[in-house]
């Protein structure tokens, strides 16, 4: 008896495993590839990206949105070649680095994928649409608010994050503007990959080399911390200006609170993620986008309009 309620059970556990196998999941999916919480400004973008899921599945019952992170660019490789085995219609990704990402997006275009390109453009830019932020305009605000800080005159470090298109053009609009400037001089350079610790370890290197500092650009909220942190060890102050970006909750508080050295910083915001996602949902509904670029304006948070940007609640 015992048995045969063993066989009996064991072939319905088998029939209910076969019949579950058989299902099929008819959702049109969207995948959103972006990189892990790796650090602040990346902790904004996976926020967004699982709050645009929510909201996409909320109003479109037959979507679904996989939202997939990875901590290093062969990772991401493989992770955007999973989603692809699982179908997506449409690809929102956030390159980790834009050169290795390229050959599995261009084949997910070759397959019929729609996809979208978040913040940083492809070494091979196959994508329907690209979204991101306007990377001139965020060097170019940073230096101009330095060169009125310091009168026209001074010295400046520069920090650089992962060499990519967004760097590069951060980087080259920072320095053309401070063309206008002849007595400011960048007297030194380095990378941070947009890492606090990075920007701690490269500023106490700065603070080594040089011994009079007026001024300095992280290009970064995240790596602004770091900075901050060696400054303060340091007890320097012939620092006048730090100037960042990305709209972090903890800069704009200093900002707010009239930090000598924070006085003001530069959006990017992380929720970029979310409008590509939304233009991936319009491409899946047969919306023609009214243009292939859509750029997202970098704006000087200082103490005027601070209260406005500050979230305290947010991710980042």
């Amino acid at each position: 008896m015992k048995r045969s309620l063993f066989v009996f059970a064991s072939f319905v556990f088998i029939l209910a495993a076969l019949t579950g196998c058989g299902k099929k999941d008819n959702a049109l999916k969207i995948g959103v590839s972006i990189p892990a919480a790796d650090h602040g400004w990346t902790g904004g973008v996976v926020y967004h990206a699982n709050e645009v899921k929510k909201e996409i599945e909320a109003a479109n019952p037959g979507i679904r949105v996989i939202v997939s992170t990875a901590t290093t660019s062969a990772e991401q490789v493989d992770r955007v070649e999973n989603l692809l085995a699982q179908g997506i219609a449409a690809l929102v990704i956030l390159p980790h680095n834009p050169e290795p990402l390229s050959g599995v997006c261009a084949r997910a275009v070759k397959d019929g994928v729609k996809l979208v390109v978040v913040d940083r453009n492809l070494a091979n830019p196959v994508q329907d649409i690209l979204v991101a932020g306007d990377n001139h305009g965020f060097g170019r605000v940073a230096a101009e608010a330095i060169a009125e800080t310091l009168g026209g005159a001074g010295t400046v470090v520069m920090m650089e994050g992962v060499l990519c298109d967004v760097n590069s053009f951060r980087v080259n609009a920072f320095k053309e503007a401070l063309e206008a400037f002849p007595e400011i001089t960048i007297i030194d350079s380095g990378a941070t990959d947009w890492k606090t610790e990075n920007g701690l370890k490269l500023m106490e290197n700065f603070l080594q080399k040089h011994p009079r500092i007026d001024a300095v650009w992280t290009g970064d909220d995240d790596v602004s911390l770091g900075a901050l942190k060696a400054i303060e060890e340091s007890g320097r102050k012939d620092i006048k200006l730090l100037v960042g970006g990305g709209g972090s909750k903890t800069i704009i508080k200093r900002v707010m609170d009239s930090d000598p050295l924070v006085r003001l910083t530069v959006t990017y915001p992380p929720s970029m993620i979310a409008v590509g996602a939304r233009e991936a949902l319009k491409l899946l509904q047969g919306e023609t986008p009214e243009s292939t670029t859509i750029t997202i304006p970098a704006e000087i948070i200082n103490q005027d309009n601070a209260a406005k940007h500050y979230a305290p609640n947010s991710a980042y």
